[in-house]
C-alpha cells in the first residue's frame, strides 16, 4: 500500500500532530489547510522529515480546490494510502438563541462538507490500488448532543459519523476501511472559539493533540484484515 497520506487541518492542533507523526514513521504527507503559513510552520517543525511533506493550501469546503490540492500531492508523492480528516471549526455564538444561518453553514462546510470533499477526492486512487485507510477526527459531540458544543457542531459531527459508516458499508469490497475517532475535550486552538475559553490548568488536563495522533496511527497500522470502525477516547 502507498505510504502517502493526506491530512486536512494540518496547520495546527490534531492535524499538525498527526502529520508530524506520519512523517516520523516514514510517510509522505500532503498538508491541507486554508492558510499557507501554518502549513509551512508544520513543515518546519518536521525537522529532518520536512522533505516528506508538501503544503497544499485549500478551503476544504470547496470541492474543486480540494481536488486540485490532492491532485498536486499525488503528483508529487503518488496515490494516497491514507486520509486523515482533521479539519474542523466552531463558532462563539453557537447556542440556539444566538446562532445565525450563515454561521451554521460555515461550520457544516468546514466539518462535514470538508470531510466529504476530501474522501471523495481520494477514493478513486484508493480503489485503483486496492485499499486505503480513512480516519475522521469527529468528537464525542457526534455521539450525544450538548449545549457546550452547539447545534452546528453537533449536527456536523453526527454527519461525519454517518459518512464514515457509509464508507465502510460501500467501500469495504475495494479494501478501503474508515475509522471515526470520537475524542472528548482536546487542548487545541479551537478552544479559543468557545464563548468562555478554558484556562491553562483545565487545558492541561485535557487530551493533547499527540494523544489523537497515536489513535490515528493505531487505525492506520492495523493489519489490512481489521478495522477499528469507531473509537471513543477521553481524558483519564
Amino acid at each position: 500500500m502507498s505510504k502517502t497520506a493526506i491530512v486536512s487541518g494540518a496547520g495546527s492542533g490534531v492535524g499538525q500532530a498527526v502529520a508530524l507523526q506520519l512523517a516520523r514513521e516514514g510517510w509522505n504527507v500532503g498538508l491541507l489547510g486554508r492558510r499557507p503559513a501554518p502549513l509551512h510552520q508544520t513543515i518546519q517543525l518536521a525537522g529532518d522529515h520536512a522533505g516528506r511533506m508538501i503544503a497544499a493550501p485549500c478551503d476544504v469546503g470547496d470541492a474543486e480546490a480540494v481536488n486540485a490540492a490532492i491532485a498536486a500531492v499525488e503528483k508529487q508523492f503518488g496515490a494516497a494510502g491514507a486520509l486523515v480528516a482533521a479539519a474542523g471549526t466552531n463558532i462563539a455564538k453557537r447556542s440556539w438563541e444566538t446562532i445565525s444561518a450563515a454561521d451554521f453553514q460555515s461550520v457544516i462546510s468546514a466539518n462535514l462538507t470538508g470531510t466529504f470533499n476530501c474522501v471523495r477526492a481520494v477514493l478513486p486512487a484508493m480503489r485503483r490500488q486496492g485499499g486505503g485507510t480513512i480516519v475522521a477526527i469527529v468528537s464525542d459531540a457526534g455521539l450525544a448532543g450538548s449545549a457546550k458544543a452547539g447545534a452546528a457542531y453537533v449536527a456536523s459531527k453526527f454527519g461525519q459519523r454517518g459518512l464514515v459508516q457509509s464508507i465502510n458499508a460501500e467501500e469495504r469490497a475495494h479494501g478501503i476501511r474508515a475509522t471515526a475517532i470520537f475524542p472528548g475535550d482536546i487542548n487545541t486552538p479551537l478552544l479559543d472559539k468557545r464563548p468562555a475559553p478554558p484556562p491553562p490548568d483545565a487545558r492541561a488536563r485535557m487530551l493533547q493533540p499527540e494523544d489523537l495522533a497515536a489513535c490515528v496511527m493505531l487505525a492506520i497500522k492495523l493489519p489490512d484484515r481489521a478495522i477499528v470502525e469507531e473509537l471513543l477516547v477521553r481524558p483519564r
